[in-house]
């Protein structure tokens, strides 16, 4: 499961990592395998801005779900740092982090100067995961004398997110990949198959490791189901003209929205293609993404105003995944 601390109208950022702690719990009493958070920098309507701090958070509040990030974003950041902060979460909760790694930068020229990069940073992905890596198992040359404390020689699994060249480089270290969204299974298959024909196997990876991510809602009707997603998708067409994201509204108040023919077409699409309905017709659904995808995983994300809704619809996954408590 992913989380993306979305705030809420009425709920701001605070409440929403609460939020994301709270939902981390419920995770790992219904028996998910995986708990991940997200790096998001002066979005609004999104909290979740140092997904290590959170990690760090969830981990604290958790037992034996694993926790990490999907992802924090290299380019943003020097390997050293990323190698150290990964390092003290594995010192402080041992075999329970994973270390989900993207490569974009911040959306925006003001933020990126505000974070000291350019767009020209994403093209040094491979690079810097390869120095980050280097960091972790001492094999890095680039600095002499430099150690990442606590991080060097712990074993932290590295996973790759799967955004414009991103596959590629997940194949060439072999490492495990992270690629989504289910809105385009076709071009999801087409990269999970480029990687599976490109992967190098390495320390960290004997054969290619898929996770596929996307949008998943369950209720008791496939109406309800689709109700969940209203909330997400008008934030999405909202962002799409007018550059930020808005705070997540309760669906009956989206429902009676009077939207402009552009931006009905945008939230129309926004809620195309996302898997919901019941547990019946979700099931039959993932079981469609099972054989086209061959995932090994699915990350499952849902953005939604109503935190009841989202609990139920996580329980009715897992017992749909045959998750034990």
């Amino acid at each position: 499961m992913l989380d993306r601390s979305r705030t809420r109208r009425d709920h701001p950022a605070p409440q929403a990592l609460r939020d994301t702690v709270a939902l981390a719990r419920t995770a790992e009493e219904l028996g998910y395998h995986r708990f991940w958070v997200s790096e998001h920098h002066s979005v609004p309507g999104v909290a979740g801005s140092a997904p290590t701090v959170l990690a760090a958070a969830v981990a604290g509040a958790t037992d034996r779900i694993r926790i990490g990030t999907g992802g924090v974003m290299l380019p943003n950041h020097q390997p050293l740092v990323v190698a150290e902060q990964f390092g003290v979460l594995e010192s402080l909760f041992p075999g329970r982090i994973d270390m989900g790694l993207g490569r974009s930068v911040g959306f925006t020229n003001g933020i990126r100067r505000a974070l000291g990069r350019d767009t020209g940073d994403a093209d040094r992905f491979e690079e810097q995961l390869t120095e980050l890596l280097g960091w972790l198992d001492g094999t890095q040359q680039a600095h002499p004398e430099v150690h990442a404390h606590p991080a060097e020689g712990l074993r932290i699994p590295a996973y790759v997110l799967a955004t414009g060249e991103g596959a590629g480089i997940a194949a060439r270290a072999g490492l495990p990949l992270v690629v989504g969204d289910l809105r385009s299974r076709a071009r999801v298959a087409e990269i999970v198959k480029g990687y599976r024909g490109e992967f190098r196997p390495s320390a960290r990876g004997a054969e290619p490791y898929v996770v596929v991510s996307g949008t998943v809602a369950v209720a008791a009707t496939a109406e309800e189901a689709r109700r969940m997603l209203l909330p997400e998708a008008w934030s999405l067409a909202y962002s799409r003209i007018r550059g930020s994201f808005p705070p997540l509204r309760p669906a009956e108040e989206v429902e009676a929205l009077e939207m402009t023919p552009k931006e009905r077409e945008l939230y129309e699409g926004a809620l195309s293609g996302h898997i919901h309905g019941t547990e019946e017709q979700v099931a039959a659904q993932l079981s469609e993404v099972a054989d086209e995808t061959g995932a090994d995983e699915l990350l499952v994300t849902t953005s939604t105003y109503d935190r009841t809704a989202l609990l139920d619809s996580s329980a009715r996954l897992a017992r749909i995944a045959g998750l034990r408590p």
